[in-house]
């Protein structure tokens, strides 16, 4: 199992990581995508931020991030309601000087079923958005990867990060968002956006929700989308989300017996 964890990131809550996980974490050599909440950001104090990433720093652990999303619109046609997820937002990108983390996992949070008629409106401020958060990134070795969610097709990912027109933003696509919620097939979301993908998160489920079960428990095709990575001579951060400790070993066993990343 220590020769997977070597090539991914796991998904690991803050207040998790804090409060119980991080000396397991260092001592299985875990590389944690920190995935932060509005309770983690208003609960922790500072010092508890600077110590965590110093000790992960110590321990020679890379780190990704996974910002807040609950409730929040990059995009939002309110701008009261764009202010305050910019302000979450921020805190979050305020604790990259500490952790360095290779990336910042965002939702833009397109929705066609919510955004009826204002995709143009959703992408103005979208990029309004994002432009305000850059330069938290613009001196670092930080990307921030927009992710995948409700999104039935690539098209207006694809749109923001055109617009955008950075090196900075890239894409992180999630299988088990693209399983559950996507209508166009996996070829064009690669087609359309696999030039711009630096992350993966790697999770199952049957198609109807996202129920982040280990690989090979649910219905995508982990092999066929590993199969366009390799042809398209992509090297993306692949991070394992697995809500709990027994799915998290069922994912590596998984993983091992399917020969998933035999390649890297």
């Amino acid at each position: 199992m220590r020769e997977i964890l070597k090539k991914v990131q796991v998904h690991v809550p803050f207040y998790l990581l804090r409060e119980k996980l991080l000396p397991m974490v260092i001592r299985e050599g875990i590389h944690p995508e920190i995935g932060f909440s509005h309770h983690d950001l208003d609960r922790f104090p500072e010092a508890d931020f600077r110590e965590t990433a110093d000790r992960l720093t110590d321990a020679g652990l890379s780190v990704t991030f996974h910002a807040p999303f609950m409730d929040l619109r990059p995009g939002a046609i309110d701008p009261r309601i764009r202010q305050a997820t910019l302000d979450r937002l921020r805190q979050v990108f305020e604790l990259i000087p500490w952790f360095r983390p290779r990336s910042v996992v965002c939702h833009p949070s397109f929705d066609e079923k919510y955004y009826i008629s204002g995709e143009k409106l959703w992408l103005a401020n979208s990029l309004e958005t994002w432009r305000h958060l850059s330069g938290y990134v613009r001196e670092t070795q930080t990307i921030i990867a927009l992710e995948n969610v409700y999104e039935r097709d690539p098209h207006h990912l694809r749109l923001l990060l055109d617009a955008l027109d950075s090196p900075k933003f890239r894409f992180c696509f999630d299988t088990g968002h693209f399983n559950a919620f996507a209508g166009a097939p996996l070829m064009e979301w690669m087609e359309t956006l696999g030039e711009r993908l630096c992350e993966i998160h790697i999770h199952d489920n049957h198609g109807t929700a996202d129920e982040h079960l280990p690989v090979g428990e649910g219905t995508f095709p982990f092999g066929e989308l590993l199969a366009m990575v390799r042809e398209r001579n992509l090297k993306p951060i692949l991070t394992i989300e697995s809500h709990s400790e027994k799915n998290l070993r069922k994912m590596l066993e998984n993983i091992r017996s399917m020969k998933l990343l035999e390649w890297l």
